[in-house]
């Protein structure tokens, strides 16, 4: 469910003049793919993993991916070069997204995560890397940002250095972090970029030559307005003769679904091995059949990646396992969407929610149980009833791309079902039977079994009426759960469930 066949084409091309006007112009856009511009009404995105650019030499990356058109790119382990004691660049996982919609209110969106870089033997290391870019273009108002980009445990030669800081090298280079830079008049287009770690040679080092660059995290953006269009006068109607009329060409028809390339899916279920194991992704009650492999003529591969797993309106949807979030956004396949990897790797990717808590928010840390956001059918899946596409990625398989996917049917039967997900301040409340509405991004409806203390005349004293929370915000603003496993026959609580 990630690529899409309705965007409208996009004019992209490349600008160097353009990049010199960005807010900061660093090695970093060595490594970019080619600033972009977008056509009026128009929205492009770029991502990658990681590019190392060696002067005279190939160098190494992951693949850069490009919108209009969604994707995902899944990219194992990546290194490059030998030193004495192993790959000079390594990392885990380098996961890259992208998204742009065109039209009166263009939108793009790109992402690139990596995690567990080592560079030189352990000479610089971090934990994880986050790049993430956003723009947003209509008649009269175009804004963006780089909000969600951020480097987590980053040490260079022994020295911790904090995002958005920079450090030197010894004599031999620098490392920078949130290098980004921006364009545009503000009320027609935007335009930006961020590389969320620059590593940069000066001196010979480790086996590679000066003037090297290891790019880590990049993530590209521009969207452009739609000019409203200009009022014409009518014209006054003339009497003129009437010509023979031109015979009207028919289009290509459209091919028939049964015509589109179908590639077999994965019949494997690796375990997914992960700290603190995984819950069933939806709680409260729900269903939920195997449809995995059927045919779909709307996404890549021609069939159906997940399950759907059918609950009341506004359920709480769960993260499965403890992890990151990512690619949180819109499509119109997808509707509201957000991926997961957990510590192990393995991706989850989630669909069609009703709506997203404050926990759903690129780069951010959650664990096993917390609410990510509600059941709904947005997107395509408009007008079914309501429920969770939900699709898992082992990560043994993440070299296939988005094709890489498992049958989840034998990993949520094997999942426990939460019996109890108590909120701060009040337990979650989901809807049963028909509900008209979901419940709004963040919102949860909470209860008490004594209020009557409360003065309505008084607007903090319902607050005070609950029990006391822990943490920040009020109860209703509070968006990570308390998860309570659910108990065997003998009472004593167990673990979250087999891994698969």
């Amino acid at each position: 469910m990630l690529y899409l066949h309705n965007a409208m084409p996009v004019a992209k091309r490349a600008s160097l003049a353009l990049l010199v006007a960005l807010t900061l112009l660093t090695s970093a856009s060595a490594g970019a793919s080619g600033s972009q511009t977008a056509a009026a009404g128009g929205a492009t995105a770029t991502a990658y993993g990681i590019k190392v650019i060696v002067p005279g030499q190939a160098g190494g990356a992951t693949p850069t991916i490009s919108a209009p058109n969604d994707q995902v790119q899944f990219s194992g382990g990546f290194s490059y070069g030998t030193g004495t004691s192993g790959p000079l660049v390594s990392t885990g996982s380098a996961n890259a997204s992208v998204s742009a919609t065109s039209g009166s209110n263009a939108i793009a969106t790109a992402s690139a995560e990596v995690s567990s870089l080592n560079v030189f033997n352990g000479e610089i290391t971090a934990g994880s890397i986050v790049a993430h870019a956003s723009a947003t273009a209509k008649p009269g108002s175009a804004t963006g940002d780089i909000s969600g980009s951020t480097v987590e445990g980053l040490v260079a030669l022994g020295q911790s250095v904090a995002p958005g800081g920079s450090a030197a090298l010894g004599d031999w280079g620098s490392v920078r972090t949130l290098e980004a830079g921006s364009s545009g008049s503000g009320s027609t287009g935007y335009h930006g970029f961020v590389t969320a770690l620059d590593i940069h040679l000066t001196a010979d080092h480790g086996g590679l030559p000066a003037g090297t660059s290891i790019l880590v995290g990049y993530a590209e953006v521009a969207a452009e307005a739609q000019p409203a269009e200009p009022v014409v006068p009518a014209k006054p109607k003339s009497k003129a003769k009437k010509g023979p009329k031109a015979k009207a060409t028919k289009a290509a028809p459209e091919p028939a679904p049964g015509e589109l390339p179908f590639r077999q899916p994965p019949r494997i279920t690796p375990p997914l091995q992960t700290p603190g194991g995984h819950v069933f992704p939806v709680y409260g009650p729900s269903s939920f059949t195997d449809t995995f492999g059927a045919f779909r003529g709307d996404v890549a591969g021609g069939w159906h990646h997940g399950d759907d797993i059918f609950a009341p309106l506004g359920a709480p949807i769960l993260a499965c396992a403890s992890g990151t979030v990512f690619s949180v956004g819109w499509n119109s396949v997808g509707g509201n969407r957000l991926w997961v990897r957990d510590g192990g790797g393995n991706l989850y990717y989630y669909a069609h929610l009703s709506a997203f808590t404050p926990s759903a928010v690129n780069g951010n840390k959650v664990n096993a149980g917390d609410v990510l956001g509600f059941v709904g059918n947005t997107g395509d899946a408009q007008g079914t009833p309501y429920h969770l596409h939900f699709e898992i990625h082992p990560v043994g398989l993440l070299g296939l791309g988005y094709d890489g996917a498992v049958d989840p049917s034998t990993y949520l039967t094997a999942w426990k079902h939460l019996q109890d997900v108590s909120f701060d301040g009040g337990n979650a409340w989901a809807p049963h039977g028909a509900v008209g509405t979901a419940p709004k991004s963040g919102a949860i409806l909470i209860s008490a079994s004594d209020i009557s203390s409360a003065d309505g005349l008084d607007p903090g004293s319902l607050q005070r009426a609950l029990r006391p929370i822990s943490g920040e915000g009020s109860p209703a603003s509070v968006a990570s759960a308390k998860v309570n496993r659910q108990k065997p026959a003998g009472g004593q609580p167990t673990a979250a469930g087999p891994s698969g």
